[in-house]
């Protein structure tokens, strides 16, 4: 009742609502694109619009889902969308591997925030081979691995998050974690 409440006051244009909406969600949604795009200004920058967005579209949300699980809808698509439009960009170079195009992986300072909680690896280095390798993957085991594992979000939360049955989830997380393994293989045998 109390989060029905919420959202009217959120639909009406209350400014404590808004402001009740930013203290409780600020964090979690800079966590979850710092996640996907691991630099501070293009995170905060994508969490600012996803701000934007729920603002915007409060009137269209129905209640199908938990406020959280639609406004990390938005965050999620947000971070894609931000993905897909950098990925052309010479300095998101690593990044166009996506689309098929190989071009050798660009060490810039791109990588600023590897203190983020669910990168817990020894170096900057090791995390930039990490997202590296991630972005490789095609987008839907990308979306499912780092909500589980770089974010820390349970399979229920995926699902609703991403609209996919948990026997999905659990495929696409399988996958993620083979082609990842591919990947990073060359890596750690030569670290031996």
């Amino acid at each position: 009742m109390e989060q029905d409440n919420f959202i009217e006051d959120l639909k009406n244009g209350k400014q404590s609502a808004y402001g009740k909406l930013l203290d409780d969600f600020q964090q979690k949604v800079f966590a979850t694109c710092i996640s996907f795009v691991p630099n501070k200004e293009d995170a905060e920058d994508i969490a600012q619009d996803v701000f934007v967005e729920v603002f915007n579209s409060i009137s269209k949300f129905k209640g199908d889902s938990k406020l959280s699980t639609w406004i990390y809808r938005i965050t999620t698509n947000k971070c894609l969308e931000f993905i897909r439009k950098k990925s052309t960009k010479k300095r998101f170079g690593f990044l166009q591997s996506i689309m098929g195009n190989e071009i050798p992986f660009d060490k810039t300072n791109y990588f600023t925030e590897m203190n983020h909680p669910g990168v817990l690896l020894e170096n900057k280095e090791k995390s930039e081979t990490l997202f590296k390798a991630i972005n490789k993957l095609p987008e839907a085991q990308k979306v499912v691995f780092t909500l589980c594992k770089v974010d820390g979000k349970s399979y229920d939360e995926v699902s609703e998050i991403t609209e996919k049955s948990i026997s999905s989830i659990e495929s696409l997380m399988f996958r993620a974690k083979k082609n990842l393994q591919d990947l990073l293989g060359g890596f750690y045998k030569n670290e031996n």
